[in-house]
């Protein structure tokens, strides 16, 4: 089948105005989140339900057309534009935004890949109910995008990856067939877990077209905090007290360095900063409570009390009111949005044991100095589970494209140092493109063989978001 018939089948299959093929049309689509990079694609497609997915990648199998899903194309990785080459097509699940159900009883609901974070969230919400993941991008991303980069977010340490809360997918295999795994199960223990599979895997095994979420009840009462410390060490220290008195209460805990904070009031002065600035470290705290308010502030507060006598935090401050919550959290996720602000820089989004955080920190930043003395470290993410954004601005003077010429060399130095502490270089952005050669340093033998026998095994054909990953 050449290009027109193609591009003819898939207009009679989806409607004229759901096959974009001019360049200006497609440019959205086609540019990642970051602007760094834009790719080029046969065309887009828009279809509306999870039979039109199917019947889509039944004709690309049928011409040989690779195919790159897309969400709400929030990520960072390159995972979902296509390449330069322009023979893929862009599959836009952007018009499957339907709630199909909410189980109030069961705590499940029951989503389109398409629905947007934000909606989901508001659609619990509705039925009394909470679905805990919570992004910065939250009101673009998508629940589809989420599962398949297995996003994490700020309430990790409490409720887990995307991963955990998903009981059941939805799935347009690389054949064109549908897999229905939408039971809102807890307990199912038929053989192999297909649905661990596909999250994670970035559309490179198949098209995820729907989800079964775990539901949770709605906090009574959240109550936030803003502790400052000398030390990543303190910081850690805090953690594991706030976890001692506080136990699953605690939903958020943040570190922030002085130089973020410095960033979020210089290109954000009319956000308050409620501590004194002189610290070197800040840790935000949530903790959700099934009872009154007065109990979470009480507990909270006992808490922080037994760490400023401990010596793990220096001064706190509770906040008092929603707004003052708003206002600490907005803080913490200002801080992409001043990077930006400030200039470009070079990213790191790893893992690492909670135990092994603040060592890693005092061992990797003397080794950027060295190798390239007045770089400025943006260090910040989520303490709690381990995972730290771990990015490399360049030294004041420097113009920001020439420092990213050493992108190569700065992620060998933060990668290599992630390694030996026994960490992950992706811990909730996925690998896409961005990351494919640096997956193929850090993983095992063993583990590439095993990733690529499971591709070969769900895509023979190599047609599903090829590049990413592998």
């Amino acid at each position: 089948m050449d290009k027109p018939a193609f591009l003819a089948a898939c207009r009679a299959l989806l409607g004229e105005p759901h096959v974009i093929a001019d360049e200006a049309g497609m440019a959205p689509y086609l540019r990642d989140w970051r602007g760094r990079f834009t790719g080029r694609a046969l065309a887009v497609l828009r279809p509306a339900d999870t039979e039109q997915v199917a019947a889509i990648v039944r004709l690309c199998v049928q011409a040989r057309v690779p195919i790159v899903p897309q969400g709400g194309n929030t990520g960072l990785v390159l995972g979902s534009v296509p390449d330069a080459g322009g023979g893929s097509v862009l599959l836009s699940l952007s018009r499957m935004r339907t709630i199909r159900q909410v189980d109030a009883v069961n705590r499940t609901m029951t989503v389109d890949a398409g629905v947007i974070l934000q909606q989901a969230q508001e659609a619990a919400a509705a039925q009394g109910c909470l679905f805990p993941l919570s992004l910065a991008a939250e009101g673009s991303c998508t629940i589809g995008g989420n599962l398949s980069t297995n996003a994490g977010g700020t309430a990790v340490l409490r409720y887990g990856n995307t991963r955990e809360l998903c009981l059941g997918l939805e799935v347009v295999t690389a054949q064109g067939e549908v897999w229905s795994g939408l039971r809102g199960l807890r307990k199912d223990n038929t053989g192999y877990d297909l649905r661990d599979l596909f999250i994670g895997a970035e559309g490179t095994l198949g098209i995820i077209t729907g989800a079964v979420l775990k539901l949770y009840p709605q906090p009574k009462a959240t109550v936030t905090a803003l502790a400052a410390m000398e030390s990543p060490a303190q910081a850690s220290r805090l953690l594991s007290i706030m976890q001692d008195h506080c136990a699953a209460s605690l939903t958020g805990f943040e570190l922030m360095s002085a130089f973020c904070l410095q960033l979020v009031a210089k290109h954000f002065p009319a956000l308050q900063q409620p501590l004194p600035t002189h610290y070197r470290q800040y840790a935000l705290l949530e903790l959700s409570s099934s009872e009154s308010e007065a109990h979470a502030a009480g507990l909270l507060e006992r808490a922080l009390g037994a760490a400023l006598a401990d010596g793990a935090a220096q001064d706190a401050v509770v906040a008092s009111s929603a707004a003052q919550s708003r206002g600490l959290w907005d803080l913490r996720e200002h801080i992409p949005l001043a990077q930006a602000a400030d200039g470009k820089n070079i990213k790191h989004d790893i893992s690492l044991p909670v135990s092994s955080i603040a060592e890693f920190i005092a061992a990797t930043e003397p080794q950027l100095q060295a190798a390239f003395p007045g770089c400025q470290l943006v260090c910040f993410g989520h303490l709690g589970d381990g995972n730290l954004h771990f990015n490399v601005a360049p030294p004041p003077g420097v113009a920001h494209e020439d420092f990213l010429r050493s992108q190569g060399a700065v992620n060998r130095v933060v990668h290599d140092s992630v390694a030996v502490f026994g960490g992950s270089i992706s811990a909730e952005h996925g690998i896409g493109a961005l990351k494919r050669d640096e997956l193929a340093r850090y993983k095992s033998p063993v583990e590439l063989t095993l990733m690529r026998a499971i591709k070969a095994a769900l895509d023979p054909l190599g047609l599903m978001n090829p590049g990413k990953i592998l």
